[in-house]
């Protein structure tokens, strides 16, 4: 897999307090993967841009603009540090050299295929069965970039409906400003919000089809990219994806 790097986002000062940023997988801007999931979701991340979906069987376009209203908001992407909010003395540029150096250390991680998979109300695409060093990387990245975070407000806190997770969950939260990290990470790149029950099927139907080129073979995480929502709420844009170490043959 090639890994570009694309064009970092001009942040203003004004803009910088407010905005957030997040540490993700991409695959690169050319990348097949990244080609078909923004024609699923309706834009591109890299650009910005809203991308032609074509039809879909089944649904019209309303239907599948909402049900993608999530994914597409943040672009297509599986999270490894969740979107945060800089901590004082922080700041993009650090952040992005931060990115660099711990990526020139890490090595590409190989998944032996992807799987399209329901996850809750949500479908994603998947590593077929875990792999430890993906484990290892999430982890390593929710840790070793927790200092550029400002601690979650307390209205932030609250949208996380922390009386509806587990103990390990909230304790998560309280610590990492996320639920899902560490013993709670599953990698996952969404493709859909909630789908309700009625569509389920349907939805995963034409899914199969989107995606028949990906699922089922190897896929190999080979880079860490840099997310920013220059203005919240509004949409994520990349800043910078900068390539993992290839593992020895």
């Amino acid at each position: 897999m090639k890994v570009g790097c694309s064009r970092p986002v001009i942040i203003s000062v004004l803009s910088l307090a407010a905005m957030r940023a997040a540490i993700y997988f991409t695959p690169p801007a050319d990348h097949s993967l990244t080609r078909a999931a923004a024609a699923w979701l309706g834009r591109d991340a890299f650009t910005g841009t809203a991308v032609p979906r074509g039809d879909v069987p089944g649904f019209d376009t309303e239907e599948v603009d909402t049900l993608t209203a999530d994914p597409r908001r943040y672009g297509f992407h599986a999270t490894l540090k969740p979107p945060f909010r800089f901590a004082e003395g922080e700041g993009i540029d650090t952040l992005r050299a931060a990115l660099a150096a711990f990526a020139g250390v890490r090595a590409a991680v190989p998944l032996p295929a992807l799987r399209l998979e329901r996850l809750g109300l949500f479908f994603a695409l998947t590593s077929a069965a875990p792999v430890p060093a993906l484990q290892a990387l999430g982890d390593d990245i929710v840790r070793a970039f927790d200092r550029f975070r400002a601690q979650p407000s307390e209205a932030e806190i609250a949208r996380r409906r922390p009386e509806r997770l587990t103990p390990r969950q909230r304790e998560n939260l309280a610590t990492w400003g996320y639920p899902y990290v560490l013993d709670e990470f599953r990698f996952h790149m969404t493709l859909t919000g909630p789908v309700p029950e009625e569509r389920r099927s349907a939805m995963e139907a034409v899914l199969a089809e989107r995606f028949a080129a990906f699922v089922g073979r190897p896929f190999v995480i080979d880079a860490v990219g840099l997310f920013v929502e220059p203005s919240p709420p509004g949409t994520f844009v990349v800043d910078t994806v900068v390539p993992l170490r290839t593992p020895p043959a």
